[in-house]
């Protein structure tokens, strides 16, 4: 060891790594860093430092590191030293001190994670003014009117950001002050007295005076800065992007250009492409002598960065220059910060620019005709969500109608229809051709038709979880839960809001995209995007964009894209839109509608005989079905869950029966249903009578739903059938399910496969002895997450979630992208320890969590052969799929 600290100390720079061996480095000269160190520096950091390696004007300054950040939040400390000694460095370059009275250098203090978070976090600029250097800004500047315009910035930006004082207090006082003038009518003697203003209210709110020492402004602007990163609006942001909350954010700390100098100054912000759209060109606003904030904020109106070029041409070309150069050398569109102080130009930030899910798609595929990048690279870059916002039907901009509440934006999309309370009206109305909303308090599984037949659907009980939210966005359909603003009398077939009552028929209009409900009729505009996946022809460039991404995605995928569908109607558009076969077909939903009378015979039988004669009635049935899929899917795999839920769902509900019969309005056949509710009826019937245990305890139900898929198999033109056994624990239970299930397919000359659901906690445990017997195993996470975590998805959210998420328990629900810590773990173990009892284990997920883009990229990663999710979803699982071969293959991970 110290032969090798010798030999290391022999050059400068192994000194140098020495050194920071044993004494963290935590801050940085702007000199010092380049775009890559993002994670270090922050992506406002590091590329404030690659734009100085570029030669590109950039204002001097150094960069407090995000590992700083996690030590501050840890102890309370910050790098003074190392803050000290690069302090010294800049006052050095710059020719001047912080706070000299003489000539002040003054410095701006800014925030910048890792991941853009604009508007999030704090910023404080003109740090270093106080009642001695304004005058020495004034004299040096030849401009008093910019030095105490630039003072009351500071006392207003501090007040707020480091002192915590509420900022309507300023503007009630500016605009007092102004009396109907615009700022640029104020002249130096009212900002002058405006400072003073400000320094009561410091006084007054915080009981102390403004801090005039330069040294303790920007200790207690750092420190602000790096609190600003668990402000709630940053939590909430990092919620809504899913950015880790133990990233932390890196402060910077840069020399001060001033835009506020006179109208040869200015700032604005630029765009190298439209953001919006994707369209190439110079976008962007400027505002003559202002500062950054002033853009921001609004106070006055900018100008398109276009009218740059007739007040300052000389400026503006250079720019334009600049903004060329930075997307050549990104290879992406940038977004761009800048400042114009007395004609000479200053960059003060770039970053890969925000865009449209359009503008995605655009940008992605110029970049690749202009030669910038490759089409992998493309691909990469346009992800599932962006996908799926380019899919839903949308609203028309500039709608007038009355917005009734807003609820929890639960399936996007948006609907229009008349209001109605049934799913029996819904049925009998959408069968005339008139267009429906189906609101209800909750739904429940009796509402299925109604939710095929309407709309959209809209609920005032109920998560994104809830059964509303699951089978709406299984069936691509918009839905609203939780507007618990609505009243629901489905009695009276009403609901009120507010004053406003909604009688049956009368119009509403739902987003689900943002979870509003309108009063009456919204425009709305169809998805070119769903007509290209549904085969229609269209010369859209977005849609020859989406095109040419999804073509590139589709043939470096690994992963197997299939549809959780349980009709030939589902099967067919999966199909259209890419589906390589069915991954869940739910029999439990064919057991609905006019079929619960079969059901309850079945409930009731009291010898063999009687439970023989309702399966024997049952079994066309469902061969039909089995059928109808079959030739939908023309020899594509179709994966049949036996029957799962607990056969009381299909029952009258227990309270209501109960009634009838004590009121005496209820028939002989009532009393024994009420007898057969109350024996089936479970607490918590998620852990109780259904999956495997049904065909276990029913003797014959499993046997005929498998008779009708052989039968059906054989009727097929092509049929890939492959047989599921829901809520396997044990080995023994698949087999005893599975021996009768192979004795019946080779009495009908049918091949295939027969597996089982991993849904169990102690099936992923002992998947090594269940792949013994089964020849898939697909992960049913949505039971499986419940029963890991030990909550019900229907009701959680409405109870804590929203506190665990304000807690930062959860950074997203376990229900909408996986835990990979937990439930993610007993995946990879029944992935390894299936494959290690059997090789030729096919793999696949058909939770909710298949058509989720994280979670898409977490079956790549461990393994799995195919994903299966709602058919709306399957380009988005397409999509994601590809990313994930092409991530893991090497390809740029932003």
């Amino acid at each position: 060891m110290v032969f090798f600290i010798g030999r290391v100390a022999e050059s400068g720079v192994g000194l140098r790594l020495l050194e920071e061996l044993i004494v963290p480095k935590y801050v940085y000269d702007f000199t010092e860093g380049n775009k890559d160190l993002r994670d270090l520096l922050g992506g406002k950091g590091a590329n404030l430092a690659e734009m100085s390696n570029l030669g590109l004007p950039v204002p001097p300054g150094f960069t407090i590191t995000t590992e700083a950040c996690r030590k501050y939040l840890a102890d309370a400390e910050i790098p003074v030293e190392e803050i000290a000694t690069h302090l010294a460095k800049l006052e050095a370059a710059m020719g001047k001190r912080l706070g000299d009275p003489e000539d002040p250098l003054l410095v701006s203090v800014r925030s910048g994670a890792k991941f853009s978070m604009p508007g999030m976090m704090e910023t404080v600029l003109n740090i270093g003014l106080n009642d001695a250097s304004v005058h020495g800004l004034a004299a040096k500047s030849g401009n008093e009117r910019f030095a105490w315009d630039s003072y009351r910035r500071l006392i207003q930006m501090f007040g707020r950001t480091v002192l915590g004082i509420d900022g309507e207090k300023f503007e009630e006082a500016l605009e007092e002050l102004k009396g109907g003038r615009a700022d640029l009518d104020l002249d130096a003697a009212d900002f002058r007295r405006l400072v003073g203003t400000y320094k009561e209210i410091v006084r007054a709110e915080k009981g102390r005076e403004f801090p005039g020492d330069p040294r303790e402004q920007m200790e207690l602007a750092i420190r602000a800065v790096f609190d600003s990163w668990n402000a709630s609006r940053a939590v909430l942001y990092r919620r809504q992007e899913r950015i880790p909350a133990d990233l932390g954010t890196a402060v910077n700390v840069v020399a001060m250009v001033f835009g506020n100098l006179g109208m040869d100054s200015g700032t604005g912000v630029a765009f190298t492409r439209d953001p919006a759209s994707g369209q190439q060109g110079v976008y962007g606003d400027y505002l003559q002598n202002a500062q950054g904030e002033d853009v921001v904020a609004g106070i006055r109106n900018t100008v398109p960065l276009q009218e740059l070029e007739k007040i300052d041409p000389t400026s503006y070309q250079e720019l334009v220059d600049i903004m060329g150069r930075l997307e050549g050398h990104y290879r992406d569109l940038c977004d761009i910060e800048f400042t114009i102080e007395r004609g000479k130009l200053w960059m003060l930030q770039t970053r890969v620019g925000k865009r449209t899910a359009a503008a995605a798609f655009r940008i992605a595929v110029q970049l690749v005709d202009e030669g910038l990048i490759d089409i992998d690279e493309a691909v990469v870059r346009c992800t599932g969500d962006q996908l799926a916002q380019l899919m839903f039907p949308r609203f028309a901009d500039g709608a007038k109608n009355t917005l009734l509440t807003k609820g929890m934006n639960a399936s996007p999309g948006a609907a229009v229809g008349r209001a109605v309370f049934s799913s029996a009206r819904a049925v009998e109305l959408a069968a005339q051709g008139v267009d429906v909303i189906l609101v209800r308090r909750e739904t429940n599984p009796d509402d299925l038709s109604g939710m095929i037949a309407a709309r959209g659907v809209l609920t005032s009980r109920g998560g994104k979880t809830s059964h509303a939210a699951v089978v709406a966005r299984g069936m691509g359909k918009t839905c609203v839960c939780g507007a618990e603003a609505l009243e629901v009398d489905s009695r009276a077939r009403r609901f009120t809001v507010g004053g406003t009552v909604v009688e049956e028929g009368d119009v509403v209009s739902i987003d689900g995209s943002t979870g509003a409900v309108y009063l009456g009729e919204v425009p709305v505009v169809a998805s070119p995007v769903v007509e290209y996946f549904e085969g229609m022809p269209s010369g859209d460039e977005l849609v020859a964009a989406v095109h040419r991404i999804m073509a590139h995605a589709d043939g470096s995928r690994r992963l197997a894209v299939r549809a959780n569908a349980d009709t030939p109607e589902d099967a067919a558009r999966a199909r259209r839109f890419g589906a390589q076969g069915i991954g869940l077909c739910r029999t439990e939903h064919m057991f609905l509608g006019e079929r619960r009378q079969l059901v309850e015979d079945l409930v009731l039988a009291e010898t063999p005989a009687e439970r023989q004669s309702a399966l024997d009635a049952l079994e066309p049935l469902q061969r039909a079905d089995f059928a109808g899929l079959f030739e939908a899917m023309a020899g594509l795999p179709v994966t049949i869950r036996l029957i799962d839920p607990p056969l009381h769902e299909f029952l009258p509900d227990l309270v209501d029966l109960s009634v009838k019969v004590a009121t005496g309005a209820g028939t002989e056949k009532d009393a024994r249903l009420l007898a057969a509710v109350k024996r089936l009826h479970e607490q918590n019937p998620m852990l109780g009578l259904r999956g495997v245990r049904l065909g276990l305890v029913i003797p014959g139900l499993f046997a005929m739903q498998v008779r009708a898929i052989a039968q059906a198999a054989r009727q097929a033109t092509k049929a890939r059938a492959e047989i599921m056994i829901p809520l396997v624990g044990a080995v023994q239970e698949l087999e005893s399910v599975r021996e009768e299930a192979l004795t019946i397919l080779a009495e009908a000359g049918v091949h295939a496969l027969i597996g089982t659901m991993i849904e169990v906690p102690r099936a992923a445990l002992t998947a090594g002895q269940i792949a013994e017997a089964a020849q898939f195993f697909s992960f049913g996470t949505n039971d499986l997450t419940q029963m890991t975590w030990g909550f019900s998805r229907d009701d959680v959210e409405a109870s804590f979630f929203g506190k665990y998420l304000d807690l930062g328990i959860f950074g997203v629900s376990p229900f909408e992208s996986l835990d990979r810590d937990g439930v993610g773990r007993l995946m990879r173990i029944a992935v390894e320890e299936g494959r290690a009892a059997r090789p030729d284990l096919k793999l696949g997920i058909c939770g909710e969590h298949g058509g989720d883009p994280e979670s898409v990229r977490f079956c790549h990663e461990i393994g799995l052969d195919y994903v299966s999710c709602s058919p709306f979803r399957v380009p988005v699982a397409r999509l994601e799929a590809g990313r994930a071969a092409l991530r893991s293959a090497g390809s740029d991970t932003r």
